[in-house]
Order: C-alpha cells, then sequence, then structure tokens
C-alpha cells in the first residue's frame, strides 16, 4: 500500500480514536487494530499506539484549560496518585506477563459500565458549592486510582474507561470536569510508559506522525463535545460501549 494512503488511514484513524478516548477513554479500539492491521507487530503496535496518544493528551489539555484551571490540586491529586499505582504495575510486568490478567480485564470494564450507569442516578450534574468528602470516601477513591493506575502500568486496556467510571461517581464534580481529570492522567500516565517502552521496543514514528496528528485533532474536539452533549445520554453511551469491549474481552479470554 502506498504511504500516503497508509498516512490518510492513520489519520483518520487518529481522529476518530482522539474523540472516542478523550470522551470515553476508549482510543485503542480503534487505533490498536488499524495499526496491527497495517503489519505492525502487536508489541510495536501497543508502543506505536501509545506514542500517538501523548497528542491526544497534549490537545485535550488544551481544550479543557477551563476544567482544568479551576481544578488544579484535585488534578494533582488523582495524577500522583495513579502515577505510583502505574510505577507499581510497570515494575510488575516485569516480573508477571500482562496475560495473567487478561481473564479479569473484561469484569473490570463490566464493573466500570455498571459504575458509568450508576453515576448518572446518584448525583446531579451541576452544584452551586461541592460537598466536602469524608476522609473515608477520600482514601477509598485515591486507592481506587491507585490501583487504576497499576492497572495501567501492567496492562492497560480500556483502563480510562474505568478511570473514568471512578471519577464520575466518586467526584462531586460536573462530568466534564471528571472527563478532563481522567484525560490529563492519562496523558500523564501515556508519557511516563512511553519513556520506558520506548527503549525497549520498537516504536515505527513515521506512522506516529499522521496518527498523533488525528490523535491531537479528535482530543481537542473532545472535550468540546463533552461540554454540549446530554451528561445522561453521554454516560449511557458510554456504559454500553464499555459493556460492548467487556463481552469482546470476554470472547478474547474464554472463547477464542
Amino acid at each position: 500500500m502506498a504511504w500516503y494512503w497508509i498516512a490518510c488511514i492513520l489519520l483518520v484513524a487518529g481522529v476518530a480514536g482522539g474523540l472516542l478516548s478523550t470522551m470515553a477513554g476508549m482510543a485503542s479500539l480503534v487505533t490498536y487494530p488499524v495499526l496491527l492491521a497495517l503489519g505492525l507487530p502487536p508489541v510495536s503496535a501497543n508502543v506505536t499506539n501509545t506514542a500517538g496518544l501523548v497528542f491526544t493528551g497534549i490537545g485535550s489539555a488544551i481544550s479543557s484549560r477551563k476544567e482544568l484551571r479551576s481544578h488544579q490540586r484535585l488534578t494533582m491529586s488523582v495524577t500522583v496518585w495513579a502515577l505510583l499505582g502505574a510505577i507499581i504495575g510497570s515494575l510488575l510486568l516485569t516480573v508477571a506477563p500482562a496475560s495473567t490478567f487478561e481473564h479479569i480485564v473484561p469484569f473490570l470494564i463490566a464493573l466500570a459500565g455498571v459504575l458509568m450507569l450508576l453515576a448518572g442516578r446518584s448525583k446531579p450534574e451541576t452544584r452551586a458549592k461541592p460537598r466536602p468528602q469524608s476522609p473515608r470516601v477520600t482514601v477509598a477513591k485515591n486507592v481506587a486510582i491507585g490501583l487504576v493506575g497499576l492497572y495501567i502500568g501492567y496492562f492497560g486496556a480500556s483502563a480510562g474507561v474505568i478511570l473514568l467510571a471512578i471519577l464520575a461517581i466518586s467526584l462531586d464534580q460536573p462530568f466534564a470536569v471528571s472527563n478532563a481529570i481522567k484525560n490529563f492522567t492519562a496523558f500523564v500516565a501515556n508519557v511516563f510508559s512511553l519513556v520506558i517502552y520506548a527503549v525497549t521496543t520498537k516504536v515505527y514514528w513515521l506512522m506516529v506522525i499522521p496518527l498523533g496528528a488525528g490523535l491531537f485533532i479528535g482530543g481537542y474536539a473532545g472535550p468540546i463535545v463533552v461540554r454540549h452533549v446530554p451528561v445522561k445520554l453521554l454516560q449511557r453511551v458510554i456504559a454500553f460501549g464499555a459493556f460492548g469491549l467487556a463481552a469482546y474481552f470476554f470472547y478474547d479470554a474464554y472463547i477464542k
């Protein structure tokens, strides 16, 4: 296939993946299979995909300046806990293969879908003044975020939707704020992962250019869409998307 067609395919896949990433945390549903279809080995496809997702984070951070600027302390807290977990997960990966996690993944993603539906029922979308969290809830939230970070560093499949579900149900904030914090946290985790993985395997940097351009565009547009789409509708779409992903990973782990 001619290079310009490959670049066009990656650009389009990147835009779609960037939108899915910044709206739901499901970018790899599009971008990773496309890289495999273009002939990349699985490990290189995963690392090349991670390199491209860094540009999603840049685009979403620019687009979400309003939400991030007004919640800097909360954003840093979530990011630090997730990053600590990611470091532990990356270290675990050196002693235990990620394949040991494959049989748990479908249930984690299905749980994220349930949490997303519960988040839409458990609280109003806007509140004049967020209620302070009890110490017990804060500890539980931080532990859950740290465990998601561990999952990001160790396996990573659809980690964004799991993190978004936890933030949506545990933070007394509008959905757009939870989504912006999720995007920034995923960006930091992807940068960290790329630094580690880039020195251990091959990154197809020529493919990263068009893929990253598309992911940047989609990453910038995603938070804007989130601000204007009805939140309950978006949460339901994300939840049922999570159920679909869970079914796919269940088939891959238990039936295939």
